[in-house]
């Protein structure tokens, strides 16, 4: 078990009408507030015109239209308005795009040059606002991290900016905002959980014994209450838990004792960086191909013991054991409604040279990954999944 540090300073406020914390909780930085939220369903389920009940007397600055892979302009935009405005906090209400959008720009507001220098260089990042947020979808784990992933349209990248000081300072997770997201975001974020959950799972040190079993129990989560949030949208267990394992799964805790890189988001997110698809139908439709391909005499064990220990496939055989774990896998995606393969949405093999370049390049996955992977590997994963 590998030597870890641990430390999770994020305030959770888990239930509902958490919300009503906010003016206490927010006063206590300051009266001037940046809201940042996405397409507008907040207005229409009323949970917009709630946070301004809720923070009646505070002076809020509105940032709209965050987009579903939050881009780099929209960082600007808002850094800016932090600095006109001179703003106190940052307040998030969305998903996971919209709290990443919001960390960097806490981190741009007091940041000179063009804020995409803080994702190439974190050791630029000397201070950020406040942020507290209000989540609508439950998928990135941004809640409960300091990490953002931007897109910088010009570019075609997709990075990560991670820093301590971006930890929200408090977020409120109040499990019936889930009621009234559409499946398709229901599934997509369920399949984004499950990614981050299996990127700590399938690690070169498998001593984290403890870490492991955790690691299991959130998948089994993800598992059970994922298809009965899409039958019974406002089944509050069913929501609760999807909830708090979209949290758990991405605030260290399954890391702990662990480490090494990352192998499909990194591949992934070459995808809808170049066809800004939704994150969580590339992860879904990425992840049994990354699994079959990797898949060998040394991995077996460990798919295997998924297979037994998630599905309780009870086939003697790990090989056997390991192809019907990743199957089920896959079906579960299927049930969620998900696409399966590229083709499905519309994208063909004409950019899979250059995106497994940029996967392998932006990453560890040739060095430091489950299966090392070099630029073709990836490029074959990506046509096995047409």
């Amino acid at each position: 078990m590998n030597s870890y540090d641990f430390c999770v300073p994020t305030d959770i406020r888990f239930g509902k009408d958490k919300i009503e914390c906010l003016s206490t909780e927010i006063g206590k930085y300051g009266k001037k507030v940046l809201l940042v939220y996405g397409g507008g369903s907040i207005k229409k389920t009323g949970l917009y015109d709630k946070v301004y009940e809720v923070l009646d007397g505070f002076e809020i600055v509105e940032l709209p239209g965050i987009e579903p892979n939050p881009k780099l302009s929209s960082v600007k935009e808002g850094a800016g308005l932090c600095k006109e405005h001179n703003i106190d906090v940052v307040l998030a209400v969305g998903g996971g795009s919209t709290i990443d959008a919001s960390k960097h720009i806490a981190a741009a507001a007091f940041y000179d040059g063009d804020p995409w220098d803080l994702v190439l260089d974190r050791s630029l990042v000397k201070k950020a606002l406040p942020i507290f947020t209000v989540l609508t979808i439950c998928a990135t784990g941004s809640e409960m991290n300091p990490g953002a992933v931007i897109s910088n349209e010009e570019t075609k990248e997709k990075l990560e900016i991670n820093h301590p000081l971006l930890y929200p300072t408090l977020s409120v997770c109040d499990p019936t905002y889930l009621y009234t997201l559409p499946p398709k975001q229901t599934a997509a974020g369920c399949a984004d959980i499950v990614s981050h959950i299996f990127e700590q799972y399938f690690q070169p040190n498998d001593g984290a014994f403890l870490t492991d079993r955790f690691s299991e129990a959130a998948l089994k989560t993800c598992f059970k209450y994922g298809l009965v949030a899409m039958k019974e949208p406002d089944n509050y267990e069913a929501r609760s838990n999807l909830m708090w394992t979209s949290s758990i799964a991405l605030n260290h805790l399954l890391t702990f004792g662990k480490g090494g890189a990352w192998s499909v988001h990194p591949i992934e997110h070459e995808l809808s960086a170049f066809y800004d698809i939704t994150h969580g139908v590339g992860l879904a439709i990425l992840t049994p191909a990354w699994m079959r391909y990797v898949l060998n005499s040394e991995t077996e064990k460990r798919f295997a013991t998924y297979a037994r220990e998630v599905w309780g496939v009870n086939s003697g055989n790990d090989r056997d054991a390991a192809l019907e774990g990743i199957e089920r896998t896959e079906k579960f995606f299927k049930e969620l409604g998900l696409p399966g393969t590229l083709t499905e949405i519309g994208i063909d093999d004409s950019d899979f040279t250059l995106m497994a370049r940029e996967a392998v390049r932006t990453s560890g996955l040739s060095s430091r990954a489950y299966v090392k992977l070099n630029e073709k590997d990836v490029e074959n994963i990506y046509r096995a999944c047409l």
